[in-house]
Formats: C-alpha cells, structure tokens, sequence
C-alpha cells in the first residue's frame, strides 16, 4: 500500500508541477509526518525537489541558460517596450529573470537613472552605463536564477524611494497574482511591490494560467504588463476592468 501511495503521490507531483505540503496531506488523507516521510523517500530519485513550503517536480526544473534561450525574441521584444517606461533621474528596480534583463539592452546609456536589483546580469550591464547609480539587493548569489537573494534586515529597502519596479513572476494568475517560489526572492519582490510607485509586470505567455507557492503581489495592483500578442482573453479584460496598461509586443 506505501509503494503505491509512493508512487501516487509522485505522479500527482508531475502532474500539478508544484504542490504545498498541506495539499498532499488533504489528497492522499495522511499526516503532515507521513507526508514528509514520504517525500524524502521520493526526493531519492531525484524525480522532485523541495521548496518553501512544498514540492516541485524536477521535470520543470530547467537552468537559467535554457530558459533565456525559449522565447528569446519575444522576451527581447517586451524588454525593449519596457525599456520605454524609464526616464530621466527615475529610481528603478530592475527584478531578476529571463526577461527582466533584457531591458538593460534598450536603455538608453545617456539617461541618468538610479538602479536597484538582485540580478547578476543587470549588475554587469549597469556596470558599464556611466550615468547610471547601481545599487544592489542581496547578500547571497543563487546560481540557479543569476540573482542575489538574502536581505538580512528587510527594513533596508524602505529607505529607497523607487518609481518603478520592474518585476518578473514564475506564474501569473488572476486568482492568485504573481507568484514565486523561492521564499528569498519572494521578501524582495513583495517588499519592492509594496512600495514602488508603479508596478510594472515583464512577461511572456508562458507564464498565464500558471501559480506558484507564494503571492508577492495581486494581479490589481499591476501599473503596466508588458507582455505577448497572445494574452489570454481574461487578462486582456482584468486589464481594462483594474485601469492596468496592456502593452503587448
């Protein structure tokens, strides 16, 4: 009956892409230890992997350089409308991803602007914008996403007034807004949405219809979206309904 349940449990992690633990217990009708028993055995295989709070299946784990390369036209595209967002002495917080980063390729190098961000690859291409002020977020470096995660008092970023954020998201829904799943990046990004005077959300299709474990902000409180040509229909309506910008490329 355990191998079974075992093997149950992980079909239901492949099948959902990432689960909490509490869902697991109200599925399979079992404790939170037996669930964690349970999981270790799993995590063996190396079929899952665990993050805050839950599980993920590592079929969809893939690596930064992959996920840059997917969509690399499209996430250029919406990096070069974002870019036209950012004016003069604007203090901005440019957030860590495939798609985020590629603002800095459309910035125009004789604005002067004040940058703020966890991300490797905006530090590097800031680094060489003489006019530009860099600030960064973050005490340790996570391979996996190119970015700095780690903010040993958080009250440190409320010291920075930004104008805009420029955000990313592992999954984008209407009934669950944006959303991460590393706890890490997770204080960051609410922390930043929280108190920029315009949210601004960069992502292509791919991440519609999709939710991970942790809400950094609501779908309502975007300023802007930037995204794909083939926004679902219900987005493109949330949009007018909110007062949200629907830039789409």
């Amino acid at each position: 009956m355990k191998t079974r349940r075992l093997r149950d449990i992980e079909t239901y992690i492949h099948s959902r892409k990432n689960v909490t633990l509490d869902e697991l217990c109200l599925t399979f009708d079992v404790s939170k230890n037996t669930i964690r028993r349970d999981i270790n055995q799993i995590l063996q295989k190396g079929s899952i992997e665990k993050v805050y709070g839950g599980v993920v299946s590592a079929e969809k784990l893939i690596s930064f350089e992959n996920r840059n390369v997917e969509r690399r036209d499209e996430k250029a595209e919406i990096g070069r409308a974002a870019a036209e967002y950012v004016e003069d002495n604007d203090l901005i917080f440019i957030d860590s991803g495939t798609t985020t980063c590629n603002i800095m390729n459309f910035l125009d190098t004789d604005r002067h602007l004040t940058i703020l961000t966890n991300s490797l690859d905006v530090i590097n291409g800031a680094a060489s914008m003489p006019n530009v002020h860099l600030l960064v977020v973050g005490s340790t470096y996570k391979r996996s996403t190119r970015s700095f995660v780690g903010v040993d008092d958080m009250r440190a970023l409320e010291k920075y007034n930004v104008n805009k954020a420029f955000m990313s998201a592992t999954g984008v829904s209407l009934a669950h807004g944006l959303t991460n799943s590393d706890l890490l990046e997770y204080e960051i990004k609410k922390s930043i949405a929280r108190r920029t005077e315009k949210l601004i959300l960069l992502a292509d299709s791919d991440k519609f219809g999709r939710s991970t474990l942790l809400t950094y902000a609501a779908f309502a409180d975007l300023d802007v979206l930037v995204t794909s040509s083939d926004l679902p229909a219900d987005y493109v309506q949330s949009c007018r309904s909110n007062g949200i910008v629907l830039r789409q490329v």
